[in-house]
């Protein structure tokens, strides 16, 4: 059904569902419980009497929120039994997302990560408060706390995520170089030019979901990573290359291996030096990087 056509109600929920969308999704880490949570969202919205709601977007924000409350302690559960580490499901996103500094920050892999440290409630409160700008009585009525109560887990997350950031976030171009010259080195398997752009403490993390192998913990450290690219290149006897795409807003690569598409890697760039790579290679986590997903925070 066209928006010109549409009742109200659906024309209503089809002009915020990107940004409805996006907070779930970075409530959540995975855009196929965000659609999820977008269908429940709706199946409630449209039971709502419309000429009691004075703040379209708002009330919607609202109903996303506590059903992605609900989806986030379920999901709990599932990360528990998970093969390996998890990692969030990436995205394909237009290339000038990148340029949209506040977005891309939001929504890179390492904030995704940063936000998995907190609780639901607080990962709650943050994402509202801090991408999205929502007032704290309207984080009040979406997370059932006071205002009050809402403030200080505010204060509370603020300080848990900014302990954990990234300290010294770079341009759009110095990332992409930092990515450019990673590719270039794994592509010629040239040990010291991968060591030149990487930092020494560069912690990797791959999510295989018990289907592709990943290694099963982080691999920590410039020297280890690089035997663990190059050196399981040459064992198991593939050929790796490497494709420019962006990710959650920032500069990836699509991997390949001997031809075939295998997985996608994201980067945390700082300084000019690579201190994160997020390798996802569970099929089912790459269903969204084939086609550009559109992501708002208004």
């Amino acid at each position: 059904m066209s928006e010109h056509g549409a009742d109200p109600a659906t024309a209503a929920f089809v002009a915020q569902r990107n940004l409805l969308f996006t907070v779930a999704y970075e409530m959540l880490g995975s855009a196929a419980d965000a659609e999820d949570v977008l269908q429940e969202t709706w199946l409630r919205w449209v039971k709502v009497d419309q000429e009691q709601v004075r703040d379209e977007r708002a009330y919607l924000v609202r109903i996303t929120t506590r059903q992605a409350l609900n989806r986030l302690r379920t999901m709990k559960r599932r990360k528990e039994a998970y093969v390996g580490p998890w990692l969030p499901e990436p995205l394909l996103t237009a290339p000038d997302v990148a340029d949209d500094v506040e977005l891309a920050e939001s929504m890179s892999m390492a904030m995704m990560l940063v936000l998995e440290t907190l609780t639901p409630t607080e990962r709650a409160v943050f994402v509202l408060r801090e991408a999205f700008d929502i007032g704290y009585d309207d984080i009040a009525e979406a997370v059932g706390k006071s205002p009050d109560a809402v403030r200080q887990i505010a204060h509370r997350a603020r300080k848990h995520v900014d302990a954990r950031r990234p300290r010294n976030t770079v341009s759009p171009g110095t990332a992409r170089t930092a990515v450019e010259s990673f590719r270039r080195a794994i592509e010629s398997r040239d040990p010291q030019a991968l060591l030149d752009v990487l930092a020494p403490d560069v912690v990797l993390v791959s999510d295989g979901g018990g289907v592709k192998r990943a290694a099963v913990r982080p691999i920590v450290g410039a020297d280890k990573l690089v035997r663990f690219y190059l050196g399981g290149a040459a064992k198991h006897g593939v050929t790796i290359s490497c494709d420019p795409t962006v990710v959650n807003g920032q500069p990836a690569l699509a991997l390949r291996v001997n031809g075939e598409f295998d997985g996608v890697i994201a980067f945390r760039v700082e300084d000019a030096a690579i201190t994160g790579l997020y390798i996802v290679r569970n099929p089912e986590k790459l269903t969204r990087v084939g086609t550009e997903t559109p992501l708002t925070l208004r």
